[in-house]
């Protein structure tokens, strides 16, 4: 198989643009607050050149490690959501105790659907496993779409920092849902054009990748105090609300412990006056 020259550029473009942002994380010492992230950009700048080489050179295993690369850069940056999600809202323990269950039941929710698929789905193994892997490589992409619209929608109302480095990832990964989706769509409805379109999608991750790497390399600004705002953030209602929710629960189990052993004590005391009569 033959790669054009434009091809080879953007395919080199993008190995060392994502190199560079790993440069900047680790010159900044961002790798230890977002380990994951750290990992998924590490897996993208080794999964690119070597497919590409295979694609050259070894055309029937390019197939598998390409779909193995996809599944493992679809998985980690899916996890890559929970950590930005942990890191902006990290002084609200409360609502990241619910981001958790929500994290979960959606990561059981996409390997239940994976499954799903690829049992009514016809053809060989391959196939079904190809099918399953792209319905949850959407579904995790319309997650990140959610994503980054709550961080544009609702910026002000939580309180949030444009200029936070999980503003910036949550909103690059935003990004490149949002071209993955479209060129996705744009592949279905005109087929002829499946070269021009992949470079399209290629070239956006470049671009997503030059603004992680200026975001990450710049100075970073928190949000304000909650209690500096001139009104209630409605984060820190949400936060205050599942924490008297939580106390609640606990004051309700601690009455039930309390209650029993009255009542067991009550038992044995009736009892014994029984066995003394």
């Amino acid at each position: 198989m033959q790669m054009s020259f434009p091809q080879i550029a953007v395919a080199l473009l993008t190995f060392g643009m994502t190199t560079a942002v790993m440069v900047v994380m680790a010159k900044r010492n961002l790798r230890k607050t977002y380990p994951l992230f750290f990992s998924y950009l590490g897996i993208i700048a080794i999964s690119v050149p070597i497919a590409n080489l295979l694609y050259l050179y070894a055309i029937g295993q390019y197939f598998y490690v390409y779909w193995s690369a996809s599944t493992l850069v679809m998985m980690v940056g899916f996890a890559v959501q929970y950590e930005v999600f942990v890191d902006i809202l990290k002084p609200y323990s409360a609502v990241i105790d619910l981001g958790k269950m929500l994290f979960f039941w959606a990561a059981g929710f996409l390997l239940f659907a994976g499954l799903l698929t690829a049992l009514v789905t016809s053809g060989n193994h391959t196939s079904k496993i190809v099918v399953a892997v792209d319905l949850c490589d959407r579904c995790v992409h319309l997650m990140q779409c959610g994503l980054m619209l709550l961080m544009v929608v609702f910026e002000k109302r939580l309180n949030l920092s444009w200029r936070s480095s999980g503003m910036g990832v949550a909103l690059g990964l935003g990004f490149i849902a949002v071209m993955d989706l479209t060129v996705s769509y744009a592949q279905g409805r005109f087929p002829g054009h499946d070269n021009e379109l992949a470079m399209l999608n290629s070239l956006a991750f470049t671009g997503v990748t030059l603004f992680w790497a200026l975001r990450l390399g710049a100075p970073e600004r928190g949000p304000s105090k909650a209690a500096d705002a001139p009104s209630r953030l409605i984060i820190q209602r949400w936060n205050d609300a599942l924490i008297s929710y939580r106390q609640g629960d606990l004051a309700l189990s601690s009455a039930m412990n309390s209650f029993l052993p009255g009542v067991e004590q009550t038992v044995d005391r009736v009892l014994a006056r029984k066995i003394v009569q």
